[in-house]
């Protein structure tokens, strides 16, 4: 029989950085269609925002034209951005929601 060596090498190099993932802002952009009662109830339903924050966060979307519902992951955001879409087809609404890299 045949022997055969093997020899075996374990790295032992560490890395020294970790990186966070990116995050993304998840953004709510106004419309003329979109009643301010259905974006407050997007942003206390899909975001977990607070009645009083919901409807901060709708007038900034009213005056400003965009308002941010937060900051998540990438995954995180992506899923966000297909709820708000989903959820305002189904109830006949144009609302718009994207995300950014911060």
């Amino acid at each position: 029989m045949a022997r055969y060596q093997t020899e075996e090498q374990v790295s032992s190099k560490t890395r020294d950085e970790t990186r966070e993932p990116p995050l993304y802002r998840v953004l709510l952009h106004n419309d003329d269609y979109t009643t301010m009662e259905f974006v407050v109830e997007i942003l206390m339903y899909v975001f977990n925002k607070s009645p009083e924050a919901a409807t901060a966060i709708m007038m900034n979307v009213h005056r400003r034209g965009v308002g941010v519902c937060g900051v998540f992951s990438y995954e995180i955001a992506e899923t966000k951005v297909d709820t708000v879409h989903n959820l305002a087809r189904e109830s006949g609404f144009p609302l718009r929601c994207s995300m950014e890299q911060e």
